[in-house]
């Protein structure tokens, strides 16, 4: 047997889109509320970049079938008992699953002094939650990954179960910092509670996968570590929810890491840099998920066009609240720049 093909036998197989849905109707239909909800939330953040009421756009439109199962799964709160979350910046949807409030983002957007994660002055997407253990997304790629065994080793010294989930995209783990994730988390003897997600679009900005990469999956990256790994479809929120489910289960109860690629659509490009238009050739994971749900009656296409006008229409209200709210004031420049001493 040549080298390569035993090192194919040893990764895990690619998990693919299933017909069944072995989830409850109504987890299913709160899946597909919050992927539509994320929709029309992205989509307004990209319509306010163009008519210029804001500043600079990037985000996850395609990437809803992953993202909120991800954010149903998490266990909320703030310290070490509880998950560590070191995201990046296309992970709307995770946050709305979560319960977060979508006014926020559009906050952020227009850059308003109401805005809770920068006060105004930061780019879209760019999250951070004290009482949520959301860790502030970076702009420089991939530093969330050197960060996370930091929060985990922390976690393994508490005990408990509560996990470090890091997340990140499949051209950043080109970074040495993907790598430094790696080593650290699987020491023998002293391996960590990391839950490490790649989010694989395919692309680097403009820069094709396929160019980039000999790996023909980067859950291969994990191999050499001894850790548990696997792909799975992103685009499909039922696979994505029960491989999510067990992978937390896993990092809980072993206090090991876990590494998920997750192949996934990129709807709107890179962000507003590469134009923040449609790509058409994308397959779109919230049109699938409810044609499979119409043809089991479980959301006819009535009813999901209802969906998406509500939040279209309440997340436009929204924008337009936002539109009035203040900028900044410059003797606010150096808040939130230091720790507070309480």
């Amino acid at each position: 047997m040549a080298p390569r093909e035993r090192k194919l036998k040893a990764v895990a197989p690619l998990v693919t889109h299933s017909d069944e849905l072995p989830l409850d109707k109504k987890l299913l239909l709160q899946m597909h509320e919050m992927m539509v909800k994320s929709r029309a939330l992205e989509e307004r953040l990209i319509a306010m970049y163009k008519s210029g009421h804001g500043y600079f756009w990037i985000g996850g439109p395609g990437e809803e079938a992953f993202n909120v199962p991800l954010g149903l799964l998490i266990k909320k709160g703030q310290g070490p008992a509880f998950d560590f979350l070191h995201f990046h910046y296309r992970q709307s949807a995770t946050l709305l699953a979560m319960g977060e409030d979508p006014i926020h983002a559009l906050r952020q957007m227009k850059n308003t002094a109401t805005d809770p994660y920068s006060g105004g002055r930061n780019f879209a997407g760019h999250f951070s939650k004290r009482e949520w253990n959301i860790v502030p997304v970076s702009s420089p790629i991939e530093v969330q990954y050197a960060m996370a065994p930091g929060t985990a080793l922390v976690q393994k010294r508490h005990g408990g179960d509560g996990i470090t989930v890091v997340t990140g995209g499949d051209a950043g783990t080109a970074e040495g910092d993907f790598a430094s994730c790696l080593i650290w988390s699987t020491r023998p003897g002293n391996e960590l509670p990391v839950l490490i997600i790649v989010t694989n679009n395919k692309w680097g900005i403009s820069t094709s996968y396929a160019t980039q990469q000999g790996a023909a999956r980067l859950s291969d990256r994990g191999v050499a570590f001894q850790m548990r790994t696997k792909t799975i479809d992103g685009n499909d929120p039922v696979s994505a929810y029960l491989e999510l489910k067990e992978a937390f289960e896993y990092v809980r109860t072993e206090r090991k890491p876990y590494l998920v690629e997750a192949n996934i659509s990129r709807l709107y490009g890179h962000s507003s840099a590469s134009g923040a238009n449609y790509v058409k050739d994308e397959a779109d994971c919230i049109t699938q998920f409810e044609e499979r749900l119409d043809e089991r009656g479980i959301l006819s296409k009535k009813e999901a066009q209802a969906v998406r006008e509500k939040w279209v229409e309440a997340i436009a209200d929204m924008a337009r609240k936002v539109k009035d709210e203040p900028q900044p004031d410059g003797s606010t420049i150096f808040d939130h720049t230091w720790a507070r001493e309480d």
